[in-house]
């Protein structure tokens, strides 16, 4: 016999299990809930970064994230998106299989491409604390900021004059998360400066005294504004609002007139290549027969059409680095600069194969440009020099690609779920840009490389490398081109704590992405 209050009782019990609720998410999280069908419209076309959340109510490690994870999404508010799928939902789980997820949680971070087209989606494999992600994904925030210096402050100014500026002065040489976000914003819309208080001829004719000051040129002859207010980013979007309105976030939702039109445009299109094919038969035709009427019976006469040979160049693989002592001297002694290092079992590996594709095409494009790039090396695992370095930097893949500066002190490791051309061109674009996190060499690599390499040689000369000032003005040019300044790369050294077990609690650095 069943008990009508026991009944009842139960079905409330139920319904409060987690496993039973629509998802871990409710509709007062900071967390954007999303699912199969709006994915594409809120995260893979939006002009921001996003971390993407798949999960299962029911997994215990999904419900351990929860609190991490809504902190994260409360301190990226503004600057990027926070997104959860639940892929324990029937109408979820083809799209979960389509990207790839294997477990929970699995986080995957959406970058969109700078200039459209498909965003670059890698996973996420960093600790699961707020800071760690939140650092993680502002790394990943492209960065449409302009440098303004005395030197290019006319040009600045003179380019698309009746179009809005917002121009930034700052004592900071990097450029925030906020300001990052501002310009997505308002992207080809005002074009936003940073300006550093370094440039005293720019500083002086804007009359700046105080930092950070927001100055908002509204086009032409118009006066220009300061900002008074708030470092908030709804009152900074406000502020800059009187100039033009900032980008829709996410992409519209297209009214149902819009595929009729479309089918319409693509119905004409077929019927205007069908009229096309239709009448090249038609002259072709005609054309054999007028040929077959002739007496010369020439070949070598060219059709009408032809053109001349095009001479197509191709990417050549990049060099191989096959002993431990060329690995030293190219990369590892205390005055190298930046080299990319590809480390494979077998060029023949379909991995390998891939990512050394993908090298070889970027260093092909970057020489047809004519534009100087760090170099790109193979070291195949079987060189003694690279085994001792993948053990010094715990690199546990079959195929790995790192960059690493020894002269600066930090690396790189590219984590994306695969190797293709347009993943590996977004990670090495991040590195010329000094964007992202870099990490600290483990102590010992680059002192060990430089005591093996003096053995050989037995050029005592070139031992005391360590505190070289001599080739400053080298490096200078090197890391400018990618936007950084002596002074900040001791900063860039710091964020590397944030996969390290003994590092807690950096909250500190996770509260600056909310400033100028």
């Amino acid at each position: 016999m069943h008990h009508p209050t026991l009944c009842a009782l139960a079905v409330s019990l139920l319904s409060a299990l987690p496993g039973a609720q629509a998802g871990l998410y409710t509709k007062k999280s900071p967390v954007l809930q999303v699912d199969g069908k709006d994915y594409d419209r809120l995260i893979a076309k939006s002009n921001h970064t996003s971390i993407v959340e798949f999960y299962a109510p029911w997994c215990g490690h999904c419900q351990n994230l929860k609190p991490a994870y809504e902190k994260a999404a409360k301190n990226l508010e503004g600057l990027a998106k926070v997104a959860a799928v639940n892929c324990d939902e029937d109408a979820n789980k083809p799209f979960c299989g389509q990207m790839g997820v294997q477990g929970f949680p699995t986080l995957k971070i959406v970058r969109p491409k700078k200039g459209g087209g498909k965003p670059m989606v890698e996973d996420y494999q960093g600790q699961r604390t707020a800071s760690a992600i939140v650092d993680a994904v502002v790394s990943k925030i492209n960065n449409n900021v302009v440098k303004i210096e005395d030197k290019n402050l006319d040009k600045f100014l003179s380019d698309k004059n009746e179009t809005a500026k917002a121009i930034l002065f700052t004592d900071k040489g990097t450029t925030s998360a906020l300001m990052k976000s501002l310009a997505i914003d308002f992207l080809d819309v005002i074009t936003v400066g940073q300006v550093r208080n370094t440039q005293k001829k720019t500083v002086e004719t804007f009359g700046v005294e105080k930092y950070p000051t927001l100055v908002l040129l509204p086009g032409g002859d118009a006066p220009g504004k300061v900002y008074d207010g708030e470092i908030k980013k709804e009152a900074m979007v406000k502020f800059l609002s009187q100039a033009g309105s900032p980008n829709p976030d996410p992409a519209p939702v297209k009214a149902k007139g819009d595929k009729k039109e479309k089918k319409e445009k693509k119905a004409e299109k077929a019927e205007k290549k069908e009229k096309k094919e239709k009448k090249d038969t038609k002259s072709k035709t005609s054309s054999e027969s007028s040929s077959s009427t002739t007496a010369e019976t020439s070949t070598e006469t060219p059709a009408p059409t032809q053109e001349a040979p095009v001479i197509v160049e191709t990417a050549i693989p990049i060099p191989a680095i096959n002993t431990p002592d060329k690995l030293i001297k190219e990369c590892l002694t205390a005055k190298s600069h930046t080299c990319v290092l590809a480390f494979v079992p077998s060029s023949e590996d379909p991995k390998a194969k891939q990512a050394l594709t993908s090298l070889s095409e970027l260093a092909f494009k970057h020489a047809q440009s004519k534009r100087h790039l760090f170099p790109f090396y193979e070291v195949p695992k079987s060189n003694e020099g690279a085994a001792s370095l993948i053990k010094a930097l715990d690199l546990t893949g079959d195929v790995e690609i790192i960059a690493i500066n020894a002269r600066r002190g930090w690396w790189r490791h590219y984590q994306a779920a695969d190797f293709g051309h347009e993943n590996v061109e977004s990670w090495i674009d991040a590195i010329r840009m000094s964007e992202g996190v870099k990490k600290k060499l483990p102590e010992g690599v680059v002192a060990i490389a430089v005591e093996e390499e003096a053995k050989p040689k037995a050029t005592p000369e070139e031992v005391p490398v360590e505190g070289t000032p001599g080739s400053t003005e080298g490096v200078k040019q090197e890391e400018t081109a990618g936007k950084v300044t002596p002074e900040p790369s001791t900063k860039d050294a710091e964020p590397s704590t944030e996969t390290e077990a003994t590092e807690p609690t950096p909250e500190p650095e996770t509260a600056s992405h909310d400033e100028l």
